[in-house]
């Protein structure tokens, strides 16, 4: 894997040949290298920029132009490449070609080396690498979330405007949209005779609940994650109310009203609530390597613990059906256990719910709960039936009483968090070969990271 200051030179190509209508004439193997992706990563920050590289993919080239500063992230960053690269099963063949000067983002813009931006870093500066991306003509590919501030949100409506108009591909990393027991959830929700149809709810029950819960010390990639300190500081990250919650408000848009072109008018915020994650020097030492809180994160010390503001909830009407998100970050799990995920959709017929205790092992599960105006027996055959009739194979039932069923999963469905990044990265790069997203995917990203910053608004009047 090559680490080298780079300096791209561009020649004009001047072709007399009449044949070639004065272009110069291409093999089939500089024809197709010409219609390549071509990956610039941009300030990896975060270990989710790597992710996107932990599997290959034909129409992308294996180079890899990498614009940042020189330090640990860059380092953590391309350390994680590598061992893609040299790892025994199936590696990869990325070459990173790294440019590390103080003026990395203009040397990005300046030399034009490859045509898709990919962005997992600093959330401060994020927002702002999108705008000046897509001004300067490239696609781009961002982790969550696009933008934390308020005061930001008009920047990411402009930057959906350019791309707009520039033909550019603008796209977010939504890869909770790819994990088995949603994709269940959502589609059991579409099959009447089993859900009925979306409650309206209320701000005390409402028709949909989702709830994670994430943890500061985890292992990635087979390795403890080391965070970089910035990640504590919520005006760098982000608070949890507009950085994890991005998901699980995405999850409702595309479960409760699929493919249905959304706006900032069917989004109404009821209530909002954030608090902090207590954190000690030696916790903070376990997962950053460092000894002492740095300088910035002096505002947010009480009694020698660090007080990061990750936890958020929010309580909303989605076209008016009541919505409730909220995030939780801790410390570490407990043992066999990681992030969870918990969410409900409330039907007419039943509930169809997502659980990840202890009970079931910490593995996400699907149920369908609470039936309503049936016998057991009667919505277990529908359930049933309902099942054959997914793209999905060996999907049982089990009757646990109580009006309570639980929904079988074969092992081969579970795909891994990681492995998600690469198929929506797949994903991304259908739509490039397609020239466009779906209609309803840009107003849903926008509404979105309405949704999310209006909450947050809400949330600090308190």
């Amino acid at each position: 894997m090559k680490r080298l200051l780079f300096l791209i030179i561009v020649f004009p190509l001047v072709a007399g040949s009449c044949g070639s209508r004065g272009k110069k004439a291409t093999t089939a193997d500089e024809s197709k290298e010409n219609q390549m992706v071509k990956i610039m990563t941009v300030d990896p920050g975060h270990f989710h920029a790597a992710l996107v590289q932990k599997t290959m993919y034909d129409q992308v080239s294996p180079d890899v132009y990498v614009f940042a500063p020189a330090g640990p992230d860059l380092d953590q960053h391309l350390a994680r490449i590598e061992s893609y690269n040299t790892r025994a099963a199936n590696p990869t063949k990325w070459n990173e070609i790294v440019y590390t000067g103080a003026d990395f983002f203009e040397q990005m813009i300046e030399t034009k080396p490859g045509n898709v931006v990919v962005l997992s870093g600093n959330n401060r500066k994020k927002t702002d690498y999108i705008l000046r991306s897509v001004n300067a003509g490239f696609n781009v590919l961002a982790d969550k979330p696009m933008v934390i501030s308020p005061e930001e949100f008009s920047k990411l409506e402009e930057a959906f405007r350019v791309a707009g108009e520039k033909g550019l591909l603008l796209y977010d990393i939504m890869t909770e949209r790819y994990e088995i027991t949603t994709i269940l959830q959502k589609e059991l929700s579409l099959k009447k005779e089993v859900f009925g149809t979306l409650t309206e709810g209320s701000e005390k029950e409402p028709a949909v609940t989702k709830e994670s819960v994430h943890h500061f010390s985890k292992i990635v990639s087979g390795s403890p994650l080391i965070r970089p300190a910035w990640f504590f500081d919520v005006e760098q990250q982000g608070e949890g109310i507009v950085d994890v919650t991005t998901h699980l408000v995405d999850l409702v848009q595309w479960e409760c009203y699929p493919e249905v072109i959304l706006s900032k008018n069917d989004v109404e915020i009821i209530s909002a609530r954030r608090w902090p994650t207590i954190i000690n020097k030696e916790e903070f030492k376990s997962v950053t390597g460092l000894d002492d809180f740095p300088g910035y994160l002096e505002k947010d010390i009480k009694e020698g613990k660090l007080n990061v503001f990750a936890n958020g909830e929010m309580v909303y009407r989605l076209k008016g059906t009541f919505a409730k998100v909220s995030v939780e970050w801790k410390y570490v799990a407990p043992p066999g256990g990681g992030d969870t995920h918990f969410s409900i959709m409330r039907g007419t017929n039943c509930d169809l719910v997502i659980r990840q205790t202890a009970e079931e092992k910490f593995v996400p599960t699907l149920y369908a709960e609470n039936i309503r105006g049936a016998s057991a027996e009667d919505f277990s055959d529908r359930l049933k039936r309902a099942l054959t009739t997914l793209p999905y194979d060996s999907l049982t039932v089990n009757d646990l009483g109580g009006g309570r069923l639980k929904i079988n999963i074969p092992a081969k469905y579970r795909v891994g968090h990681e492995e998600h990044f690469g198929q929506v990265t797949s994903k991304y790069l259908e739509y490039l070969k397609a020239g466009a997203l779906p209609s309803w995917e840009v107003p849903g990203m926008i509404t979105k990271y309405y949704t999310t910053t209006e909450a947050l608004k809400k949330a600090r009047q308190k």
